[in-house]
């Protein structure tokens, strides 16, 4: 019975970083992408072993059951990361990141509130669909992200509760600096509007 306690626990990701070394044969802390991604047991914490990536420059930690961001703060050089289908509930953790993460990766998680996305300076792509996301409250700190040009925000219980046309509309009178909304260009997102009254 000890021995199936002991095959259940948590990856640490420390094991996930060895793991990947041995299975690559590059060392982590010269390489440029990381990918901890589908561990099993899978990863549930975030935690300082991830400051011996310091050349990283897109680190991917989706597919495991992390509740919040951390440990990242030595990750200079990082510019995509990739923490889509856990379980976060907030934009906590990013602060020492947000001057030059530019892709955020966070869809299929819990986030509800959007406080904290004001950090995130250099953000030009976030991709956040199938989260709990219901008011333009929350939905309007976006606004807060200079650089935004790319934002993914599908089956969030916002956009449910309107037409498609509609929503697109109301997006980009909110972030008109926007190039592509739910995987479509905003040209033909305006294009399809007028040809459709």
């Amino acid at each position: 019975m000890e021995t199936t306690a002991k095959a259940l626990k948590a990856t640490t990701c420390k094991d996930a970083i060895q793991k990947w070394e041995e299975k690559t044969g590059i060392n982590a802390g010269e390489a440029k992408e990381v990918i901890l991604s589908f561990q099993w047991p899978p990863i549930e914490k975030m935690d300082n072993s991830l400051a011996v990536l310091v050349n990283v420059v897109k680190l991917s930690l989706s597919t495991n059951m992390i509740e919040r961001i951390s440990g990242i703060n030595s990750l200079k050089n990082l510019r995509i990361l990739s923490v889509a289908r856990n379980n976060i509930k907030s934009f906590s953790g990013l602060e020492a990141v947000g001057d030059h993460l530019e892709e955020l990766w966070i869809s299929y998680n819990v986030i509800e509130k959007t406080k904290g996305v004001n950090v995130l300076k250099a953000l030009k792509v976030l991709y956040i669909g199938n989260n709990l996301i219901r008011d333009w409250v929350e939905f309007n700190r976006f606004q807060e992200i200079p650089n935004l040009e790319d934002l993914l925000f599908i089956n969030n219980p916002l956009c449910e509760t309107m037409d498609t046309e509609t929503w697109r509309l109301q997006v980009m009178k909110r972030l008109p600096n926007l190039r592509k909304l739910d995987s479509i260009p905003i040209v033909y997102v305006l294009e399809v509007t007028y040809y459709n009254r």
